[in-house]
Formats: C-alpha cells, structure tokens, sequence
C-alpha cells in the first residue's frame, strides 16, 4: 500500500470523528446561505475549516439555484445551528 493510500485511509475516518468533535464544541464551521424565493436559511456543513467550506460551497448554491431558490447571501461561519433549513415564511411572528 502506498503512503498517500494509507494516509487517506486513516485520515477519512479520522476526520469525521474530528468534524463530530469540533461541531459539539460549536467550533466547526458551516455555509450559511440565505435565499429570496422561497425566503429560507440552509445550513451546510459541518467542516473542520473555512477553507473546506470555501471549496465545497458551490455545490451547494449550484444545487439550490438547480431547485429553483434565488441566493441572496452566503457567509461562512463557525457555528452550531440548531436547525439546518429555516423557511421564514413558516415563522409566525405574533
């Protein structure tokens, strides 16, 4: 077995026992994107860094504007969100 055959079989599932950690501790960080059409907030993540959540974030915009969704803000953030999609338009403000 080669060293970079190794190295990634061990660090796969290394890393997601870490990502785990980090998320518990709320020191992950996720892709908060919020869109116009529908009005909601999705949480994508977690990842160990922001440079992880930089390269994998266009997928997920792909994906959205794919389903019909106007993206209107992106941020990467350390974060522990309670829910991963929040539809505003169900939130009653009464």
């Amino acid at each position: 077995m080669a060293y970079k055959d190794w190295i990634g079989n061990f660090w796969e599932p290394t890393k997601s026992v870490f990502t785990s950690f980090l998320n518990r501790l709320g020191l992950a960080w996720w892709v908060k994107i919020i869109t116009a059409s529908p009005i909601c907030i999705y949480y994508f993540g977690p990842f160990i860094s922001d440079r992880e959540a930089r390269n994998l974030q266009g997928g997920y915009i792909e994906d959205l504007i794919h389903e019909g969704a106007t993206v209107t803000n992106l941020e990467i953030k350390c974060c522990q969100p309670s829910q991963l999609t929040v539809d505003i338009d169900l939130i009653d403000v009464d």
